[in-house]
């Protein structure tokens, strides 16, 4: 069975590109914010396995009025405005494996030593304030260094740029 939010992210989806407002279920009583919220969209796989990324954007410090109308509109930025990938279209949402990601606050690390991507997302932060994100468990990165060096690379930084590395836990919502 779907967690609830992840139903909503793909209901919120199904209404946005159907040209329908944003559902008005949100209860008074709605979950407390996390630090960040991630939706991340996967077009389908082999069994037991991810398939190809179709968008992911996440938003952090969430100031939002609830954690539904964030993940509401986070699920419409991943299926339309992720610039990696063409918006998707109405007959390709129901296909779709979804994942929910509320980010827990991070803390500084000292480097690789302290992460391990399968546990942590990691966030470098390097001159002018740049900054570059991986959540956890991501296919293809099974090693602190290489989830540093793309994390960098997201940060628009150079391998050899000083940065900050931070990490943080996740609840991942299927």
């Amino acid at each position: 069975m779907k967690h609830r939010l992840v139903a909503l992210a793909k209901e919120s989806i199904k209404r946005h590109l159907a040209g329908v407002s944003a559902a008005q279920t949100i209860s008074e009583g709605s979950d407390p914010l996390p630090w960040g919220v991630f939706v991340s969209l996967h077009e389908p796989g082999p069994p037991g396995a991810e398939g190809p990324l179709r968008g992911c954007i996440g938003s952090l410090d969430l100031d939002a009025t609830s954690l539904e109308r964030e993940v509401e509109r986070v699920a419409v930025s991943s299926a339309t405005a992720d610039p990696r990938f063409r918006p998707l279209l109405p007959d390709e949402v129901d296909a779709l494996e979804i994942a929910v990601y509320l980010l827990h606050p991070p803390e500084v690390v000292d480097g690789a030593d302290d992460l391990d991507p399968q546990k942590f997302g990691v966030i470098v932060t390097g001159g002018r304030g740049r900054r570059g994100l991986i959540l956890p468990g991501i296919a293809g990165i099974d090693n602190p260094e290489r989830q540093i060096e793309v994390a960098i690379r997201k940060a628009g930084l150079e391998q050899r740029d000083e940065v900050r590395i931070e990490r943080f836990t996740a609840d991942i919502l299927h």
